[in-house]
């Protein structure tokens, strides 16, 4: 069996709805150069069945644990190491990429042979595929992106979706993979270590799609979630922001936009928790940031984007959209 050059590391939970979707989007790339790594939480449903059936078409590996342990980073993290690829790339079973992905990865990485992540534009989409928005990357295209450039700029908020970047084995290991302590943050921070490793690009193109469902819907918390979410905010700011003034590459309005969107991100968490708490009180916090704050925070924190798909993912919610039980069989 020829060397991979792309590792895709999945991790699968009770994803009998969604998982053939996101397995048909690799097939559907046609390149034979991809080795996929699933680690199973100790489904209860049929998902293993699902990639068992799949093993002839794709160069599969799965790991199913016995154990559910409700740790997505320690799944990916073990695809990483296992990947024989030179280049690992996340994808969650709900989640799935769109046709030319890798036709345009790979002609852009040969481009820029040094570039430690490549990044991309991404769709959002409901439970059924239905298209709820775009999310793009606040990044210069067309050249390679320095890491001070991409880290400032993605400090004030995590503007990646999980599924989107394609980015070098070895560097990923050599920065220690995902904290699997931060079961919020985790991404965010990874991202955050390989950018400062190295050059990123960034395509314009939207090749992946992020699916916003019930289960997905990461603002439905508890108190103590919520406080827990924005410590961990708190601390992979911290922790970057710090590195960050040591070369004194930091400038006080990205800093003050990055503390504006840990209070955006949690304010909102908790209103969707408890629809009756007051808001208004960011609007005189915003003011607050004046113009360079304000030009950082609407430009690198995407929040139109992201507010709008979820408040379309919520009217399709509640307006009883149906759910596709087959699912699994359309590629959107």
């Amino acid at each position: 069996m020829s060397t991979p050059w792309l590792t895709v590391a999945m991790t699968t939970y009770n994803a009998r709805d969604y998982l053939a979707t996101a397995l048909e989007s690799v097939l559907a790339q046609g390149d034979d150069g991809v080795e996929v790594i699933a680690v199973d939480d100790a489904s209860t449903d049929e998902t293993l069945t699902i990639l068992e059936s799949y093993r002839s078409r794709l160069d599969l590996q799965v790991i199913a644990r016995e154990k559910n342990t409700a740790n997505w980073m320690a799944g990916l993290n073990e695809g990483l190491r296992r990947g024989r690829g030179e280049y690992v790339c996340f994808l969650q079973h709900d989640d799935y990429w769109l046709d030319g992905r890798l036709r345009s990865a790979r002609s852009a990485l040969a481009c820029e042979p040094d570039a430690v992540m490549l990044l991309h534009a991404a769709r959002f989409v409901d439970r059924d595929g239905a298209w709820l928005g775009e999310w793009n990357c606040p990044l210069p295209v067309g050249r390679s992106l320095a890491p001070e450039e991409v880290v400032e700029r993605l400090l004030v908020q995590n503007f990646v979706a999980v599924q989107a970047p394609i980015f070098r084995r070895d560097a990923a290991l050599g920065v220690g993979g995902l904290d699997e302590a931060l079961w919020y943050s985790a991404d965010w921070d990874f991202w955050l270590k390989l950018a400062a490793s190295g050059p990123t690009i960034y395509l314009a193109e939207t090749l992946s799609a992020y699916r916003i469902h019930d289960h997905s819907m990461t603002w439905w918390r508890t108190d103590e979630q919520i406080a827990e979410q924005r410590r961990q905010l708190e601390h992979v700011l911290d922790g970057h922001s710090a590195a960050l003034e040591t070369r004194r590459s930091i400038r006080p309005a990205t800093r003050r936009a990055a503390r504006f969107s840990i209070e955006v991100n949690t304010t909102l968490a908790a209103y969707a928790h408890r629809p009756g708490l007051p808001v208004i009180g960011l609007g005189a916090r915003f003011l607050g940031l004046g113009p360079s704050g304000w030009h950082r925070f609407l430009r690198d924190s995407r929040i139109v984007e992201r507010v709008a798909a979820r408040l379309r993912a919520g009217m399709h919610r509640w307006h009883g959209a149906p759910h596709a039980g087959a699912i699994g069989r359309r590629i959107a």
